[in-house]
């Protein structure tokens, strides 16, 4: 088992002269001394770091409230997500699967020991309530790899209580800055400890940064490298169910496989095709649970609109049974498809693929020209398919139709965002026009597979006994969108071509 805690704070460097008097700051009525904590922890990491490269710490603390585990990852400036887990020996696995997207099969070592004396006070208001907690920490840093040394700091801590308000934050920075205590320079203990531990000849080394892109080969790898690093950072959102995480995941698989297939002048088709399969293999794994999670949304804030006269029978448990059961299996389908050897295999192919991309001749092109001639080239297939379903009688040649123009809708759209470094605002432009016609597509095509489900669980519902009105009223309502949808797609779409510029 874990938890999770929202972690929102301010680190400080502080000198030996303690704690500034805290209370003039608006709200806090009282300063209360909760004695001192000895904390003894040990964070772990890769040989080379990778955890802490991606601003990831994890380590097994003792000593003070919250012994045990803890994998913090960041969320914001400030702001990082605690998951917990009970003291043990080993590292428990559902942390470890919290990090695999980082580690691969590379060994989880101890890399560095803090011990701390910490000096906690609660910053209280007139009514008792904690408001934030504040300590001085007296910090023991001691790398346990290669040839580092030892460190010695203290620093000063303020974290919001749990349900604070963030703004509160403010107040305290402002009357610490008053008393000369300045933001520390590290994001966190960790940080500054493998900085100042680290081998001399190490030192002051930062992360390499990639040059800006210059080639048509170094913008359209920049894009395929935004979304090779997307894939890996969300893989522990997805496992831990974060909202809007597997979509998100799942859109950047496909920005991915499109700009192979935009781009297939630039990037070797004969290298990225099969990693494109890869991707769509994984894709297709996430819609598993997020094209039902999709319906499930759509459905249920159809049926809240619905008057109490027109709900007849227990719709609202029976559509709530029908999303759990397709959850619950895909959730469970899912963390064995993020644990594969296929998916980690694919992690590591994608890594190549940055390192060492494919590049063919027309990469060194000027990029004005090499990667609008492409966004041209996908802007042509949509405007064909479109004007090619428009053309259709409403029906279900039409709705397949409309959906493959959504498609390609989808892949106009992410070669243009590929080539906003490149061409700018025309680019830009071109980027809000595809999200338009992708949204009217995408409301169409959404009406579809709900009225298909609608007829399904009006089917179970009849079997059983139950009225079946309300699925009619919802089909019917369904339909509506539809032809509203398409209704207003011819005019959407001539706004489009009208005002495209590529």
């Amino acid at each position: 088992m874990a938890d999770t805690k929202r972690e929102i704070e301010r680190k400080y460097e502080s000198d030996d002269s303690g704690l500034p008097d805290l209370t003039g700051v608006a709200g806090v009525d009282a300063v209360v001394d909760k004695g001192v904590a000895h904390l003894d922890a040990t964070y772990y990491d890769t040989a080379d770091e990778r955890l802490a490269a991606a601003s990831i710490t994890l380590r097994r603390r003792t000593g003070g409230a919250d012994a045990g585990w803890h994998l913090k990852f960041p969320v914001a400036p400030n702001v990082r997500d605690e998951i917990r887990a009970p003291l043990s020996d080993t590292l428990p696995p559902v942390l470890a699967g919290l990090i695999r997207s980082r580690v691969r099969d590379a060994e989880v070592l101890p890399v560095v020991r803090l011990r701390s004396d910490r000096d906690v006070s609660e910053l209280v208001d007139a009514t008792g309530r904690v408001l934030a907690e504040v300590s001085v920490d007296a910090v023991h840093a001691e790398r346990l790899t290669g040839a580092g040394g030892t460190a010695q700091w203290t620093e000063l801590e303020v974290e919001l209580a749990d349900d604070g308000d963030p703004a509160f934050l403010e107040k305290v920075d402002k009357r610490l800055r008053k008393a000369g205590v300045r933001p520390s320079g590290s994001a966190s203990k960790l940080a500054r400890a493998l900085t100042e531990t680290a081998p001399k000849k190490k030192r002051g080394k930062g992360t390499p940064t990639t040059p800006p892109p210059v080639s048509a080969g170094d913008h359209v790898l920049a894009y395929v490298r935004e979304q090779r690093d997307t894939i890996v950072a969300l893989d522990p959102a997805v496992r831990r169910d974060v909202y809007d995480a597997l979509h998100r995941m799942r859109v950047a698989t496909r920005r991915m496989r499109s700009a192979f297939r935009s781009y297939a002048k630039v990037l070797d088709r004969a290298v990225t095709d099969p990693v494109g399969e890869e991707l769509k293999w994984l894709a297709g794994e996430l819609g598993v649970g997020r094209d039902s999670e999709v319906l499930a949304e759509r459905l249920t804030a159809s049926l809240d609109g619905l008057p109490r006269t027109l709900v007849t029978g227990p719709v609202r448990g029976r559509l709530r049974r029908w999303a759990t059961d397709r959850r619950g299996g895909s959730r469970r389908r899912l963390t064995g498809v993020l644990d594969s050897a296929r998916y980690l295999a694919l992690l590591d192919t994608l890594d190549a693929l940055v390192d060492e991309p494919p590049l063919l001749k027309a990469a060194g092109g000027t990029p004005e020209k090499v990667i609008a001639r492409a966004v041209r080239k996908d802007f042509g297939k949509l405007a064909e398919t479109v004007e090619a379903a428009l053309a259709l009688d409403p029906g279900t040649e039409r709705d397949l139709a409309l959906h493959e123009a959504r498609k390609k809708a989808k892949r106009a759209r992410y070669s243009a965002e590929a080539a906003v470094g490149a061409l700018g605002d025309r680019a830009s432009t071109l980027v809000k026009s595809m999200k338009s016609v992708q949204t009217l597509l995408g409301d169409h095509q959404d009406s579809v597979m709900a009225r298909q489900t609608l007829r399904e669980l009006s089917a179970v519902a009849h079997a059983a006994g139950e009225s079946a009105f309300t699925y009619g009223v919802l089909y019917g309502r369904e339909e509506q969108r539809a032809a509203a949808a398409e209704g207003a797609l011819p005019v959407a779409w001539r706004g489009i071509t009208e005002a495209t510029d590529i």
